[in-house]
């Protein structure tokens, strides 16, 4: 079986999505009374996680709903605040021994056609059975995600409800632009605002008692 993969950008000029068509080798399509729109239509399939496994290794890529998106490299600002975040939420983890801390690349398949490289993620110790040898298999605690132009609405959409969806106690939005940072928690199965702490400010944790962060240092 050839796999095609047929590029298209969304609205927001995010990065590329791709769509999997699969046609079967030899079998020519059957354009006679048929629209090649509908054709088209037939053969476009959602990717799955053994899809997405197959991916080039130098390339960082989200599954969403079947869609196979791109994930830019990030820039100096989203590297500077990830490891001054992933530091402190590092220290107080260990400090307190409550769980483990991991950071992309690395695999989080919330379902076979969703599976995401967050930022950075919390996996508390109740919650470790999802901690497998080659990725997560569940909704981490802790979810923290650092804006850039090219993702920053995917995080802010789809992502969100992404996380909701499945799961996700914690979520954070980071913005490097702004210079704050959004703490959103799991309340009956959506988000609500915990609060948003810009400059002079100090970020609290409602999941993470003890944890806080200073916006000051991490941008």
């Amino acid at each position: 079986m050839n796999l095609q993969a047929c590029e298209t950008r969304s609205l927001a000029r995010s990065p590329l999505v791709y769509n999997l068509s699969i046609l079967v080798p030899h079998t020519p399509m059957p354009w006679k009374g048929v629209s090649k729109e509908m054709a088209t239509q037939r053969r476009v399939v959602k990717f799955t996680y053994e899809d997405y496994k197959h991916t080039p290794e130098d390339k960082r890529y989200d599954l969403i709903d079947g869609d196979l998106i791109m994930v830019p490299a990030p820039r100096t600002a989203h590297q500077v605040t990830s490891l001054e975040i992933e530091f402190l939420l590092i220290t107080f983890v260990k400090e307190n021994d409550s769980g483990n801390v991991f950071h992309a690349p690395y695999d989080v398949v919330l379902s076979d056609t969703d599976v995401v490289q967050p930022d950075i993620l919390f996996v508390s110790n109740e919650r470790s059975n999802i901690i497998t040898e080659d990725n997560i298999r569940g909704a981490p605690d802790l979810v923290i995600e650092i804006l850039s132009p090219s993702t920053a609405q995917r995080d802010r959409t789809l992502k969100r409800t992404l996380y909701a969806r499945h799961g996700v106690r914690e979520y954070w939005l980071a913005d490097t632009d702004a210079k704050n940072v959004l703490v959103l928690t799991l309340e009956d199965g959506d988000y609500k605002v915990a609060g948003i702490y810009g400059e002079g400010q100090t970020v609290v944790s409602p999941m993470l008692q003890g944890f806080t962060l200073e916006i000051d240092r991490i941008f």
